[in-house]
């Protein structure tokens, strides 16, 4: 059985996208075969990602790692009952497809409540939540007292998490990894910083996630969507600076914080 990774949250503009490239790549870098699905069809963002990559790699005649990627749209029938019904079924052929030939599956949600999203959601054996490292993107999760700084009830993104638990458990027995990712970290301490981790901290007890520090404010992440390089590719290429060689460690912490299973840890040095 493939370990499905699913990128999440109600919120665009979190990094999903760059996460999931990110994670697939390193995962193909540590020698294991990978499975990409992208459900936000009207943006692509991730399967564009991955297009520029071909594209850049047969450009320069390289010979870049390349998952296997799907694209699920919505369905474009009226009635809600066919729509469902219909994104249930393209999103199963994917899955199938893809589980019958990978040992990961990493699937990009769109940044917004959908039946798609909530298929994936019910289908993930590891969450991933980017939240930009603010009181805006947290209160995706939770609703905070302005002046306490204290959780008062979870959002409904957390609580459609929360009932995606409980709707896998009762299927399959099977449990959800829920990690939830810190983005765009500030490099020096702040007082927003420090609150923020404080709420999230109080909040990872009460419904049950683990939080991890995700990317830092880097240009070089925005610059390497357009010829679909990782941070993992930039040492092949060259150019490597001091900034990239602490962003190239963010990435690696990010996978061993995963605690994935079956892989090759040396593949990646």
């Amino acid at each position: 059985m493939a370990h499905i990774i699913v990128l999440g949250n109600e919120k665009g503009g979190s990094g999903k996208s760059t996460t999931a490239m990110h994670v697939a790549i390193s995962l193909l870098a540590r020698g294991v075969s990978v499975g990409v699905v992208d459900l936000d069809a009207r943006q692509r963002t991730l399967s564009r990602y991955l297009e520029n990559r071909q594209t850049f790699a047969e450009e320069n005649s390289l010979s870049l790692a390349m998952p296997q990627c799907r694209v699920v749209a919505r369905s474009e029938l009226a009635q809600k009952a066919q729509a469902e019904a219909d994104e249930a079924e393209r999103f199963g052929a994917a899955m199938a497809e893809l589980e019958s030939a990978c040992a990961f599956v990493v699937i990009d949600c769109p940044g917004s409540d959908s039946h798609l999203s909530r298929l994936a959601h019910g289908r993930a054996d590891t969450l991933i939540t980017p939240v930009n490292d603010s009181f805006v993107d947290l209160d995706l999760l939770a609703k905070v007292n302005p002046e306490t700084f204290e959780v008062v009830s979870p959002s409904l993104y957390s609580e459609m998490v929360w009932e995606g638990r409980k709707r896998r458990a009762i299927k399959d027995r099977g449990t959800i990894d829920w990690v939830v990712l810190r983005n765009r970290v500030a490099s020096l301490d702040a007082r927003n910083k420090r609150r923020v981790g404080g709420v999230l901290e109080k909040l990872a007890k009460r419904i049950g996630f683990r939080f991890v520090p995700g990317f830092g404010e880097r240009v070089i992440y925005r610059e390497l969507f357009l010829k679909g390089l990782t941070l993992l590719d930039l040492r092949d290429q060259g150019g490597m600076t001091l900034s990239h060689v602490a962003a190239r460690q963010e990435v690696r912490s990010l996978i061993e914080a995963l605690h994935l299973p079956g892989l090759n840890a040396a593949a990646a040095e």
